[in-house]
C-alpha cells in the first residue's frame, strides 16, 4: 500500500479547483491525474491550477473518464460531475476498484444513491459526499455545547438559511438551473447543506414528516423544465423538535444556523463556508429577562466558542480535512459505513421535501 492516497479528479467543474488545493495541502494525498471529456480541456485546467497552487509533480491530463478509471496508479477519485450523469460514473469508478468522493446531491433520486452505495459495497470501496463542514473541528465543539445540558437545554428548534444572489448569466445558463443536469436546483445545490446540518444536530434521527414549498422556479435557456431557485422546508421530529430551512439563488449570501432549546440557543453565522480568518466558531446565548415593577430589562448573555482552524484551503481547513480524512480511510484498508449512510439519509429527506413541494406542500411521511 502506498504511503499516500493517490487521487484523480473526474471532471473539471469549478469546485474541483478548490479541491485541487485541498488535495495539495493534505499530507497523505497526492494528485495523479485529471480527466475531462477532452485531453486539452484537462490540460488547460491543470495549467491554470498548477500556476497558482503547484503540486510537486504536475498531474497528468487524461482525455476521457474511462481512460482515467482504467489506470492502476489511482486509489481514489473525486467526482464533481453534474448530478444528472453522476451515478453512471460513480458506479463505474467503484467497479474499477476506486474509492469515491462525490459532490452533492449524490443522485437525482434516492434510488440512485442506493445503487451507488450497493456498487461501492460490492467492490469494497469507500463512498463519501463532499460536504466540507462535516470535517471541521468546529462541529466537535458544537456537539459538546449541545450535549452539556446547560447551554441549550432540551432541543426544540433548528433553523438554517443558505443562499446567494446569482447573476443573470447564472440563471440563464449555469448547469445548476438545468432540469437535466441539476433537477433539484437550489435545493440540491444549497439545501443539501441545510438538511445535512439539521440531521447532524439530531444525531441522524430521521424526521417523521416533512413539508416543502417551491417559492420560485426558473426555466432557463438550457432547461426543458423549471428548476427550483428558492425553496423552504419544514421537518418534524419525534420528541417535539422541529426544523426549518430556506435556500435560494435569489437572496444575497447568507449561511446561518440557529439551534434553540429550553435554556438557550447557539448561532453559527457561517456554517457552510467559514468566513476568512484563523478561527471558526459560534455564539451561545442564555439571555435573561428581568422584571422589577416598572423596569423591564432584557439582559444579553452571549459567549463565543471558537477553535483554531483557518478557512480558505489552509492546511487546517475543513476542505483539507475532508481529503485528509478520506485518504486516511483509504490507507487504513477499512470502509466506514457512516458516510454512505448519512448521504442516503440526506437524499431521502431532500426527495421527500421536493415531493411535498410538487404536491401542494402536503406532508410527506418518512
Amino acid at each position: 500500500m502506498s504511503a499516500v492516497c493517490r487521487w484523480a479528479i473526474l471532471g473539471t467543474a469549478g469546485i474541483a479547483r478548490k479541491n485541487w488545493h485541498s488535495i495539495r495541502n493534505a499530507e497523505n494525498a497526492e494528485l495523479i491525474a485529471v480527466a475531462s471529456r477532452s485531453q486539452e480541456r484537462a490540460r488547460q485546467f491543470i495549467v491554470e491550477c498548477q500556476a497558482q497552487v503547484p503540486h510537486p509533480t504536475t498531474p497528468i491530463a487524461v482525455g476521457g473518464y474511462d481512460e482515467l478509471l482504467a489506470r492502476d496508479d489511482i486509489d481514489a477519485v473525486y467526482v464533481p460531475l453534474p448530478t444528472g450523469i453522476r451515478k453512471e460514473w460513480v458506479i463505474k469508478a467503484a467497479q474499477a476498484g476506486k474509492h469515491v468522493m462525490c459532490e452533492k446531491p449524490c443522485g437525482v433520486v434516492t434510488a440512485d444513491v442506493e445503487e451507488i452505495i450497493a456498487a461501492c459495497d460490492a467492490n469494497h470501496v469507500q463512498f463519501m459526499d463532499g460536504v466540507m463542514f462535516m470535517h471541521s473541528r468546529r462541529l466537535g465543539a458544537l456537539r459538546e455545547t449541545l450535549d452539556d445540558g446547560r447551554s441549550i437545554g432540551q432541543l426544540r428548534r433548528i433553523a438554517t438559511g443558505f443562499s446567494f444572489n446569482a447573476p443573470q448569466d447564472f440563471l440563464e445558463g449555469n448547469i445548476r438551473v438545468s432540469s437535466a443536469l441539476e433537477p433539484a436546483g437550489c435545493l440540491g445545490d444549497l439545501g443539501w447543506y441545510n438538511i445535512r446540518f439539521t440531521l447532524w444536530v439530531m444525531n441522524y434521527a430521521m424526521p417523521r414528516a416533512v413539508t416543502g414549498r417551491l417559492l420560485s422556479t426558473i426555466k432557463s435557456k438550457i432547461s426543458d423544465a423549471p428548476t427550483p431557485t428558492e425553496f423552504s422546508g419544514e421537518l418534524l421530529f419525534d420528541g417535539g423538535v422541529s426544523a426549518g430551512f430556506y435556500c435560494s439563488f435569489l437572496t444575497e449570501h447568507q449561511q446561518w444556523a440557529h439551534i434553540s432549546g429550553s435554556k438557550g440557543h447557539a448561532v453559527v453565522s457561517d456554517f457552510v463556508l467559514p468566513f476568512m480568518g484563523p478561527e471558526v466558531g459560534f455564539d451561545v446565548s442564555n439571555h435573561h429577562f428581568d422584571i422589577n415593577n416598572c423596569l423591564f430589562h432584557m439582559e444579553q448573555h452571549t459567549r463565543r466558542v471558537a477553535v483554531n482552524e483557518y478557512s480558505n484551503n489552509h492546511a487546517t481547513s475543513q476542505e483539507t480535512n475532508l481529503f485528509r480524512s478520506f485518504s486516511t480511510l483509504v490507507l487504513s484498508g477499512s470502509v466506514d459505513r457512516h458516510w454512505p449512510d448519512i448521504a442516503l439519509k440526506t437524499q431521502q429527506v431532500l426527495d421527500a421535501c421536493l415531493d411535498s413541494a410538487r404536491s401542494n406542500s402536503r406532508p410527506v411521511e418518512l
